[in-house]
């Protein structure tokens, strides 16, 4: 018997092969380091090719297991003061609580969030309630010998009305995984993942909108040359190639390198690179 996945989480293995390992137009830099008394650091700063507009955040973690509490502090160069607080498996096993709250001194503006999640075998559930509107958004994922259905939905109180109506259905694998969704009655997509052998990963995606003849559509792979690096391609209907490299250069250094080529427009330019390095001690 397996727990299912969040809602957010469903066709997450398609996603992953799509997102993981490209960073175009940007130079990143992430640090990953932990105190000896268990605090985590995770310090990123990043630089857009185009604009020269540099942004960088800091976050700490710490977590106090005997207590199941965990507390996140986040700060941006945006001048925003994020902290969480969460509280899992305390009041039932399985159940976790949270309060995200964020703070912009500049302006004073203020907005908090409480989450709740439930997972066991099954199903997987969820419930935040944002303090701005209030919003409530809810989530349920149903999970039998592989099969998963989903339905994702946002009540807005402040009208009185559904501000989101989203069904998924899915099918999980070892090595294969589709998923299907219908987001708001207008919007449909879906994903397949295919794990092909212990190096190639393949994913391919399809989306459209109800009234629109145009279908959107992606390939992607992701190849492990060896157990310290790896290729990623991917291609969509609009012409753009992408393409990186992921290097592993000793333990805790890693560096990718990255491509977006439009292949429409080839000779006019307007292509686009990156580079992140990630850092771990």
């Amino acid at each position: 018997m397996a727990v299912p996945p969040s809602y957010s989480d469903l066709g997450k293995a398609a996603k992953d092969i799509f997102s993981k390992g490209y960073g175009f137009g940007v130079v990143k830099l992430d640090l990953k380091t932990k105190s000896q008394s268990g605090v985590e650091f995770n310090t990123s700063g990043s630089s857009n090719t185009d604009t020269g507009k540099a942004a960088g955040s800091l976050e700490t973690k710490y977590k106090m297991k005997e207590l199941g509490l965990t507390v996140n502090q986040k700060w941006n160069t945006d001048n925003t003061l994020a902290t969480e607080v969460t509280v899992e498996d305390q009041l039932t096993e399985g159940l976790k609580v949270a309060l995200d709250t964020s703070f912009v001194p500049n302006t004073g503006k203020k907005s908090g969030k409480l989450k709740s999640a439930y997972k066991r075998d099954f199903v997987n559930l969820g419930c935040d309630v944002d303090f701005e509107g209030p919003i409530i958004h809810a989530a349920a994922v149903l999970g039998y010998e592989g099969w998963l259905a989903g339905y994702q939905m946002a009540f807005d109180t402040a009208k009185s009305k559904l501000a989101q109506n989203n069904f998924a259905l899915g099918y999980r694998a070892g090595d294969f995984q589709l998923h299907t969704n219908v987001n708001d009655g207008t919007e449909f997509g879906g994903s397949i993942y295919q794990k092909v052998n212990d190096e190639l990963e393949t994913a391919i995606t399809l989306a459209w909108t109800a009234g629109s003849n145009n279908t959107r559509f992606g390939i992607a792979a992701k190849y492990k040359l060896d157990k310290d690096a790896s290729l990623s391609a991917k291609v969509n209907n609009a012409s753009l190639i992408g393409v990186g490299y992921t290097q592993s250069l000793r333990p805790g250094v890693k560096v990718t390198l990255s491509a977006l080529i439009d292949g429409k427009n080839f000779n006019a330019g307007g292509h686009k690179v990156g580079m992140g390095f990630e850092l771990e001690a």
